[in-house]
């Protein structure tokens, strides 16, 4: 396999972000609606504050998506939250990996972040299996935290400390 070259994302990226997030493995595990469309993802991934965009990308190919969020409240501006998403075709690679460890290592030196959290359905254990390998740990459980196919599923509230 190439290497995984992680960078922020450009406009360029907008179409292949949301290719990803309409692939019906991937969306499963968020809580994106299907069908998303491109204006909306433009929308999403345009300049806000406190907001990174990072995709990684296998010979210039997106094959995965890491947005984090600096929290702008002046109380909690040590605390981020994260989404990350992983075309179905490269999941098992290191893809998540290698997006998770350039976010903390962002994190970590240079934006401030003590804190960073998440939230993952129950069910999806290898997500979770990758978070606790970075030192995530579950903090609490959301009961029906979301709808997936017409029911109900709980989620893990998980963070990192540093």
């Amino acid at each position: 396999m190439s290497e995984i070259v992680i960078r922020h994302a450009e406009p360029k990226d907008y179409d292949a972000i949301r290719q990803i997030h309409a692939q019906p493995e991937v969306y499963h595990n968020t809580l994106q609606v299907p069908h998303p469309s491109l204006e909306m993802w433009q929308a999403r991934l345009t300049e806000q504050a406190g907001v990174k965009q990072l995709v990684a990308c296998i010979d210039d190919i997106v094959v995965g998506h890491l947005s984090i969020q600096v929290t702008q409240r002046p109380r909690r501006s040590h605390v981020a939250d994260f989404g990350i998403c992983v075309d179905a075709r490269w999941h098992n690679r290191g893809i998540a990996s290698a997006l998770i460890h350039t976010m903390i290592d962002m994190c970590d030196n240079w934006l401030r972040v003590e804190r960073i959290e998440l939230t993952v359905f129950v069910d999806n254990e290898p997500a979770v299996a990758v978070y606790k390998k970075y030192g995530f740990e579950i903090e609490g459980t959301g009961k029906k935290y979301g709808l997936r196919n017409g029911e109900y599923v709980d989620a893990y509230f998980m963070a990192r400390v540093k």
